[in-house]
């Protein structure tokens, strides 16, 4: 399991516009389905954050964030897009579950962005 919180999202839409956030938006989510298929499931949690499974065999979480840290083309430019990105295997858990797992990945996210989780 994947989580993906965008970086500096608020600082991409106050210089380019919500429109150019959207086209942030939509080409990381085709680039984390992209990468999860085809036995994973991608998909957006709200604002600048997402969430992917995918089994080992299909995606490995290390090429994943040069893949978010490509530009994206919008109305003639490129914008600057990364994202941090915290990985759970979740074969490596005491207890399996589903909140499990994401809390993992969260925490793992947040030590990748430098911070301890609020």
């Amino acid at each position: 399991m994947v989580l993906i919180d965008l970086d500096a999202f608020k600082k991409l839409n106050d210089t380019h516009g919500h429109d150019a956030g959207d086209a942030a938006l939509v080409a990381t989510a085709r680039r984390l389905a992209q990468w999860c298929a085809p036995g994973g499931v991608a998909g957006r949690l709200g604002g600048d954050e997402f969430v992917a499974v995918a089994l080992p065999r299909d995606a490995d979480p290390r090429t994943l964030p040069a893949a978010l840290r490509e530009q994206v083309s919008h109305k003639g430019q490129l914008l600057p897009v990364s994202a941090s990105v915290g990985v759970c295997i979740t074969s490596d858990l005491s207890k399996r579950t589903l909140s499990a797992a994401m809390e993992e990945a969260d925490q793992a996210m947040y030590r990748v962005k430098g911070r301890a989780r609020r």
